[in-house]
């Protein structure tokens, strides 16, 4: 199962998170998913590490069967990361090659010897930077400067909690705890720390809608919003409305713009699912929307999502310099349009899961250059830690964290 996974990604192009869900509907017991969890991700987010310890090792990587460098992935990731015993990690892997076609058979001994001999030591350091294609790190240490550059690719190698917020914490705290779950508070109130004894989707708390998924870095963008009660807001690029649905349950009236209608659809879904009511609107946003200018705008932009490595690792093996520029120029156009939804006196609360200064402060200043109505406010994102940069600030991805930046500005009345 976790071969075909990580050929599906790294050959097939399919994004890790949707293809993973799909498999772990054949495993029952929680261990094996968890494992099955792991391995994916773990092996995913350290592939550039893996490939780098392994080669002083392999004569020529490159000419073996794919399944055959999985197989020395994963088993390198068993070995140099999760501290697995060489007798147990490096025999269950070696069957596993014995198990497959002629070709790969013969090489058995190969994958024996290599995971064997492989030691922490071969992995590189700092493992931040070498996790990362070298372009991509030089972004972050332009955005963030290096040290926080390394502290925040280095966070995305680990691992995340499961985080979910609540408009009643204590009530969902307790409905899971009921349910035989692990709760903590999270960093902002609101959210929740969960280790949950079973697939979210089946605990009572979920489908009562007592709690929604959400990194407590997404929730931060909603509360840099201000105090929403009763005020009228419009939520571009809403996607599958997480932020909206939160801004909702706490009194705003929302409305909903999104290109997808299938992202529509499900986020139709879910408010219903939460006992919240939004707008919607199905429209690009490259032009601006036929609606009537609000006091609060949310533009959460479609972006590189290098903020979000440690849930999306695939990103890693496919960005390129090329496509963060084409999605600069796509979020300056939706600026424009955000714009033209701002009424006078109004506030904009810009935001990506990016680390990179052309998606961010960049975009923001250029922004306000061409807009001398705009200024910059304080951007109130009670995390930590954060990096100023420039209009607004980075929220680093430590502690379980997506990597966000955001901004806040308001319209001369």
């Amino acid at each position: 199962m976790v071969l075909r996974l990580l050929a599906e990604v790294r050959s097939g192009g399919r994004q890790l998170a949707p293809a993973l869900d799909r498999a772990l509907r054949e495993l029952e017991a929680r261990e094996a998913r968890a494992f099955v969890t792991d391995l994916a991700y773990g092996t995913l987010r350290h592939a550039r590490l893996l490939e780098a310890a392994l080669a002083p090792r392999l004569a020529a990587p490159e000419q073996l069967p794919d399944r055959v460098r999985l197989v020395l992935l994963a088993g390198a990731f068993e070995r140099l990361v999760r501290g697995t015993p060489a007798h147990a990690a490096v025999h269950a892997w070696v069957e596993v090659v014995k198990r497959g076609p002629p070709k790969e058979r013969r090489l058995a001994g190969l994958v024996n010897a290599v995971l064997r001999r492989v030691d922490p030591h071969d992995l590189p350091s700092p493992p931040g930077t070498a996790s990362l294609p070298p372009w991509l790190f030089a972004r972050f240490e332009a955005a963030l400067g290096p040290a926080a550059a390394e502290r925040a690719a280095a966070g995305m190698l680990r691992p995340e909690p499961l985080w979910l917020s609540a408009s009643d914490p204590a009530a969902a705290a307790q409905r899971l705890r009921d349910e035989g779950a692990e709760v903590a508070e999270g960093p902002l109130p609101g959210s929740l720390r969960v280790r949950a004894p079973r697939p979210l989707a089946t605990l009572a708390a979920y489908r009562e809608g007592l709690v929604q998924p959400q990194n407590p870095a997404s929730l931060a963008v909603v509360r840099a919003c201000g105090d929403v009660a009763g005020r009228r807001v419009i939520d571009l690029c809403s996607g599958r409305g997480v932020k909206a649905v939160a801004l909702a349950a706490a009194g705003a009236d929302v409305t909903s713009v999104e290109r997808d209608p299938s992202k529509l659809r499900a986020a139709a879904a879910n408010a219903e699912r939460l006992g919240v009511r939004l707008e919607q609107l199905a429209w690009d946003l490259r032009t601006p929307p036929p609606l009537a200018p609000a006091p609060l705008v949310l533009l959460d932009a479609p972006c590189s999502g290098t903020g979000t490595l440690r849930g999306h690792p695939e990103i890693a093996l496919r960005l390129t310099p090329e496509a963060v520029e084409r999605l600069r120029e796509l979020q300056a156009q939706l600026l424009t349009s955000a714009l033209a939804c701002l009424a006078p006196g109004g506030r904009l609360v810009y935001a990506v899961c990016a680390l990179t200064a052309e998606e961010g402060p960049e975009q923001v200043e250029a922004l306000l250059a061409a807009h001398g109505a705009l200024r910059p406010l304080a951007a109130e994102l009670p995390l930590s830690p954060t990096v100023a940069a420039g209009p607004g600030r980075f929220v680093l991805p430590e502690e379980g964290l997506d990597g966000f930046y955001v901004a806040v500005l308001e319209r001369s009345a």
